[in-house]
């Protein structure tokens, strides 16, 4: 999508945000995102003073620390059209918690910053659709795919459609789990106060997930990601997890989360 005056158009501004998770554990997930955004006629930036969106310390309760981790981000994605994120649960975080994490801080232009990034923050495959309006991604697979919906992705940021539209459009067999929208156990600092729940939750998930035999479990938190991954390799589980935005972008390089590397049947080596 670009604006146009007359003769000339102009490509909007992204701004991508990486996320901590993607940055230090999947840059691969990143590259791919960034891929996607120029395919689909971005014109990307990353920002290099990007920070933390405070999502940790904020579900923590504390809004201090919270505050100060996000205050950088503000200033480092204030001009872009739009910030896009490859995270349901740090996109969340931007739209629907940004703005009360800086009510009451007395900085009334953090305040209106904070305001015009929440009404412009998107996740990676809901922009990709909703607003890019893509249709088909330049990654193509013919892999049996399981979808799982992260809890911050579904029902703060209301993405569901989009990424298995994406999925199917590049070929994969896009295949339901019976608890699709069940949280793995993650959760975020859940895990670490709540290991007993969220290790019954994540077998869980694991079992709905080997039941339906996929090639590969796709979705688009690097949390639910590697949470979901650990689980299934500790199961002794054959079935491949990535990052969506390397699936749609097709560049899949890197070796599956928490698995050995691709082999050419799709499968991970046994």
């Amino acid at each position: 999508m670009t604006t146009s005056s007359g003769s000339s158009q102009k490509k909007v501004t992204v701004g991508l945000f990486v996320t901590c998770l993607i940055d230090a554990m999947r840059p691969s997930a990143g590259m791919a995102a960034l891929r996607l955004l120029e395919t689909a006629g971005c014109e990307v930036v990353v920002p290099k003073d990007q920070s933390c969106c405070g999502q940790p310390a904020w579900n923590s309760g504390d809004i201090n620390s919270a505050r100060k981790a996000a205050t950088p981000f503000l200033d480092a994605f204030d001009t872009c059209d739009y910030v896009v994120v490859p995270s349901g649960s740090c996109a969340g975080m931007l739209a629907h918690h940004l703005v009360d994490l800086f009510d009451g801080s007395g900085d009334t232009h953090a305040q209106k910053q904070a305001s015009s990034i929440a009404a412009k923050t998107h996740e990676l495959t809901s922009f990709l659709v909703d607003v890019m309006g893509m249709k088909t991604p330049p990654g193509k697979t013919g892999a049996r795919i399981a979808y799982h919906d992260s809890c911050s992705s579904l029902r703060e940021m209301q993405v569901s459609a989009q990424p298995r539209a994406l999925l199917k459009a590049a070929g994969a067999d896009v295949v339901d789990l019976d608890k699709a929208d069940t949280c793995c156990g993650f959760g975020g600092t859940f895990s670490v106060k709540y290991g007993d729940i969220s290790g019954t939750m994540s077998d869980d998930k694991a079992a709905d997930i080997e039941g339906k035999d996929p090639d590969m479990l796709v979705a688009g938190d690097m949390g639910c990601l590697m949470n979901i991954a650990g689980r299934l390799s500790r199961r002794g589980s054959s079935v491949e997890v990535r990052h969506v935005a390397e699936v749609l972008d097709g560049v899949m390089e890197a070796p599956p989360i928490a698995g050995p590397r691709n082999t050419a049947s799709g499968r991970p080596e046994e």
